[in-house]
């Protein structure tokens, strides 16, 4: 029995939680979870976790936003009642798939196809570059709602002022001694007479240019009317996409968490967001033990990675239990008719008359694995089977899976499987409750959890 810590469990996988419960061999912790007519989430510690180390656990499946919110109000309700630590424990990460800036359908970041906007002689865009003085370019053609027109104009009258009168002999600081003795009309007082008519005719000059007039004819030559038609943003080249994963991250750090525990991430550089520790648990011992105990004559199968991102993880499992590899490669080519674009799969390995076996981190809608598996039998393959360690399974995924060519879709209790089992007689669930209890055994007692990544 561990002492000096309390679990407690999220309303996303109750399940998951007494089983964690049950090897840890302690009570699950007290914990009120509820909502407000008006659809506000509510969370009340109904024990006390002073000076204990408290694990929460919460899963990304269902709904994930209000679950989300669940885990971050009850972070801050134990570091209010004064925690010593808290620690997430996320089996399955929310939003652990927005963690960089997505790409579009070509593979080029940020990008759109070329429309009338984003041609060269479109005048403006959000790409719209500013006036730039170059000897040897033209300046380019700026806004069009007369602002950088006006300051052009009124810079250039005062240019052309300040040479008229430095080229103007009754002006000079030395003209008065050119034609002998001054004048009177050459002596102080008149001089600042003029100089104040002079004064009052540039104020007057520049007031109606501000007023969007003038009256000088010289200096309707140099100034640059305003035109009528106001600036209007367009559409530019960047998709401006908001960064999920970012904020999952500071939202967690800002609530009080003080570590984060969860099972394959979809991209590793998630860590990178946290300023806490963040343990990323691997499915992949849960899958080997399956592979090598439950898949009889497992050497003759080949593991295969249903696209190139998940290769590294297939070829990990496939080295440690010595069975070939093989990887599908999505080519993706638009269409003449429109601007979307079909992924041609294409096979790189033998499956022909051998069991094949796919294996990625998470399946959603399962289209990947589905048409993976379709093009498995095409080329050979005796029998498909699917493993994998998040199986969320929304919209139609389980008709899907029910009508492929799959005989067999292994996955973890990451997520509830309750009803998938109900819907799907190929599915088959794992056990990941000793894995996360173990994790929290270790942790909680100061202990080295590299016993769990090990995968021989």
């Amino acid at each position: 029995m561990v002492r000096n810590i309390v679990v407690l469990g999220g309303s996303s996988h109750p399940q998951l939680n007494e089983k964690i419960c049950d090897h840890l061999g302690i009570p699950s912790g007290n914990v009120l979870l509820s909502k407000f007519s008006v659809g506000e989430t509510r969370v009340e510690i109904q024990e006390s976790v002073r000076g204990k180390d408290v694990y929460i656990l919460q899963s990304g499946g269902g709904k994930v936003n209000d679950h989300l919110m669940e885990l971050l109000i009850a972070i801050s309700a134990c570091k209010t009642a004064s925690a010593r630590k808290v620690t997430a424990v996320l089996p399955l990460f929310p939003y652990s798939r927005q963690s960089d800036i997505p790409y579009n359908k070509t593979g080029a970041p940020l990008s759109k196809a070329s429309n009338c906007y984003n041609k060269p002689d479109f005048p403006y865009s959000f790409e719209s570059k500013p006036q730039t003085p170059h000897p040897d370019l033209p300046h380019t053609a700026g806004l069009t709602n007369g602002i950088e027109g006006l300051h052009k104009g009124l810079t250039k009258l005062h240019v052309d002022e300040a040479i008229s009168q430095a080229n103007s002999p009754s002006s000079s600081r030395f003209a008065h001694y050119e034609k002998g003795p001054p004048k009177r009309s050459d002596t102080m007082d008149s001089a600042q007479s003029n100089g104040g008519l002079s004064s009052h005719n540039h104020n007057s000059s520049i007031s109606s240019l501000t007023n969007g007039t003038s009256h000088d004819e010289n200096s309707n030559n140099n100034f640059v009317s305003p035109k009528k038609d106001q600036f209007q943003p367009r559409p530019g080249y960047k998709q401006w996409v908001a960064q999920a994963g970012t904020l999952v991250a500071d939202l967690l750090t800002c609530a009080g968490a003080d570590h984060i525990i969860t099972m394959d991430l979809h991209d590793p550089q998630y860590q990178g967001f946290f300023d806490i520790p963040v343990d990323n648990l691997y499915g992949r011992p849960l899958l080997k033990r399956y592979i090598q105990y439950q898949i009889p004559d497992f050497q003759h199968a080949v593991i295969v990675s249903p696209d190139a991102g998940g290769a590294k993880r297939a070829t990990a499992i496939a080295d440690g239990l010595g069975m070939p590899f093989a990887l599908i490669h999505k080519e993706r080519r638009p269409t003449k008719i429109t601007d979307r674009q079909n992924a041609t799969m294409m096979l790189v390995g033998d499956v022909s008359n051998r069991l094949a076996i796919l294996v990625d981190d998470l399946a959603d809608t399962s289209n990947t694995i589905t048409r993976a598996a379709k093009l498995l039998k095409k080329e050979g393959a005796t029998k498909v089977y699917a493993l994998l360690t998040h199986g969320v399974l929304s919209g139609d995924a389980i008709e899907r899976i029910n009508a492929s060519a799959l005989d067999k879709v292994v996955v973890t209790n990451s997520v509830p499987q309750d009803e998938h089992q109900k819907r799907c007689p190929k599915l088959e669930v794992l056990d990941i409750g000793g894995v996360f209890a173990e994790a929290i055994r270790r942790v909680h007692h100061g202990e080295s959890i590299s016993v769990l990544f090990q995968y021989d």
